[in-house]
């Protein structure tokens, strides 16, 4: 069973389960990586701004960010996926830290440049690669400080 569900324009399909955790991402290796784990919000066709966005609209509703949304070396205009994870269970406020983590993001996003070329299927993949390897590798941090 995969617990992931698409964003379109025309609203969202979900399947539901226990985990304390959810991913949004835009990448289909974290989608498919993570869809047996936890509730994995895919937009299949949007940008790492999308991605951020998303994750702000869910800090709105009380969630935690538990994970840097620009995590890792790479600048944001190199690359076009973004997986952040967020906290299943909301709290009874906004979550200030989580709201600033995000807006910092959303303006360092607003300020970086466009990607003026589409990448080759390998430096594509190789992307994916990246941003799957950064939040695999956050779990077990996220679990050890008890953030979930």
């Amino acid at each position: 069973m995969v617990n992931f569900c698409r964003l379109t324009l025309g609203g969202e399909q979900e399947t539901l389960h226990a985990n304390k955790y959810q991913v949004v991402t835009n990448n289909p290796m974290v989608a498919d990586a993570f869809g047996e784990r936890c509730r994995v919000v895919f937009l299949e066709y949007g940008s790492d701004r999308d991605v951020i966005e998303t994750v702000r609209d869910l800090v709105h509703q009380h969630h935690r960010v538990l994970t840097a949304p620009l995590a890792g070396s790479v600048k944001p205009w190199e690359t076009p996926y973004r997986s952040v994870m967020v906290s299943t269970s909301k709290g009874s406020a906004i979550d200030t830290t989580s709201l600033e983590l995000v807006e910092f993001a959303l303006q360092i996003i607003s300020q970086s440049r466009e990607r003026l070329e589409p990448t080759k299927p390998s430096i594509d993949r190789d992307f994916q690669i990246i941003d799957l390897s950064l939040i695999e590798s956050a779990l077990p941090s996220v679990e050890a400080i008890g953030r979930v």
